[in-house]
């Protein structure tokens, strides 16, 4: 076990090599950046920007070489940095991107994990109903409504969910995480939050427990029509054990592979529910600064996003030897 842990550490370290270069040239590569729009900002408030003034801007802002040597050397200076865990310094927040992603990422993250706890509790028991009923009007109507839930874009159930409960009925609040000029503390700033918490995580709950709901059934029917089902069943077991103690263990192996991408969903922020929302998460200023051209941040973001997928894969292959036994990494 832990020379395969060690052997993948490497492997990920190479792997986040490469990630980083294809980020850094991609990046570097973009049509405008935060310079070009200070420059818009200044000729359109009626200053008159050199061409002297415009170097000096890009030479300020480590972006004033442009060439193939001066893209590597920016390189090799910002992996270095990132070795050191140093993102740099955000150009449109004005503070290093370490701590704009610590700041907002609470948000993100506290929505992201109630919503996929329930997620879990709500999707795989509605699988597992509808694998055991199938083709039953239960099956059905379960199928239907996951469907119509996978088909609704985001933007638009949140604007639907905010349209009936905040505007028509009033039960809770249009947008953002407090009350404007709110001073309330404790247990009362808590509820506050809570309470303005409610719509987006519905909204991301209802819009996602669509495929999980279906693999779980997918896979449950598979594992039904098993030939070690049918001996136990032979053997006269209860119907519950069969099903809760026989198939649902062996349907949770594919399950674990999604675990690969759940780290990274819960720190990268729902951007479009938090835009619809107004949230101040993650994912709704990685959207700002990547309109605004923030080089720094958007490079330090989607790094920080790359080691959680890393890590994420790397728990989801070492979760295969828990949920399985016959898998043995080596």
């Amino acid at each position: 076990m832990l020379k395969y842990i060690l052997k993948r550490l490497l492997l990920s370290v190479l792997i986040l090599l490469g990630v980083s270069l294809i980020i850094y040239f991609l990046i570097r590569l973009m049509p405008t950046s935060f310079i070009d729009q200070k420059i818009n900002a200044m000729n359109q408030g009626g200053a008159i920007v050199t061409d002297e003034m415009k170097q000096a801007l890009y030479d300020t802002y480590g972006l004033g070489d442009n060439s193939f040597g001066g893209i590597i050397k920016g390189y090799g200076e910002w992996l270095l940095n990132i070795c050191k865990f140093d993102f740099g310094t955000s150009f449109k927040y004005g503070l290093p991107v370490n701590e704009v992603i610590v700041k907002h990422m609470g948000i993100s993250f506290i929505v992201a994990l109630i919503a996929t706890i329930f997620e879990f509790m709500i999707a795989i028991p509605l699988g597992i109903t509808a694998a055991t009923h199938q083709y039953s009007i239960r099956d059905y109507v379960v199928t239907i409504l996951v469907m119509i839930g996978i088909s609704l874009p985001s933007f638009f159930f949140g604007q639907a969910l905010k349209g009936i409960f905040s505007y028509n009925l009033g039960w809770f609040p249009v947008s953002g995480t407090v009350e404007a000029g709110s001073s309330t503390t404790g247990i009362a700033l808590l509820l506050e939050y809570a309470h303005h918490m409610v719509l987006p995580i519905l909204t991301i709950i209802i819009l996602s427990i669509g495929p999980r709901m279906r693999m779980t059934r997918t896979n449950m029917l598979e594992v039904l029509n098993a030939d070690y089902i049918r001996t136990a069943r032979a053997k006269g077991l209860k119907e519950s054990k069969v099903i809760n103690k026989h198939a649902f263990r062996n349907t949770l192996i594919p399950i674990v592979t999604t675990l690969a991408g759940l780290l990274p969903s819960l720190f990268s922020g729902a951007i479009i529910t938090e835009q619809v929302f107004g949230l101040d998460g993650i994912g709704n200023i990685a959207l700002n600064a990547m309109n605004s051209g923030d080089i720094p941040f958007i490079m330090g973001y989607n790094m920080f996003l790359a080691l959680l997928s890393v890590v994420g894969v790397l728990l989801s292959d070492l979760m295969y030897a828990v949920v399985d036994p016959r898998v043995k990494l080596s």
